[in-house]
């Protein structure tokens, strides 16, 4: 008997895990915040559950509570945004 590797189509079959998924999206938000222009995003750590996202820590004004917010929403996949970020 010969076993041959799981294929389909001639491509090796790939799997996505939620976490991978998960990890990906919190990555994406995380990018996008750190690059985007109004908002120091060194104190907000980003958490994925699902297509949710959640902004937890610390910036310094109200508006970059709420740019933080609208860059999390532009993402691709991103279909909540649950902002914890406190000013301070």
């Amino acid at each position: 008997m010969v076993f041959k590797a799981a294929t389909f189509h001639g491509a090796e079959l790939y799997l996505e895990s939620e976490q991978t998924r998960r990890s990906a999206l919190e990555s994406a938000v995380a990018n996008a915040l750190a690059v985007a222009g109004g908002i120091d995003a060194s104190d907000v750590k980003v958490t994925a559950a699902g297509q949710e996202i959640r902004l937890d820590g610390s910036v310094a004004t109200q508006q970059e509570v709420i740019r933080a917010t609208a860059v999390a929403e532009s993402i691709r996949g991103v279909r909540l945004v649950r902002n914890r970020i406190a000013v301070g």
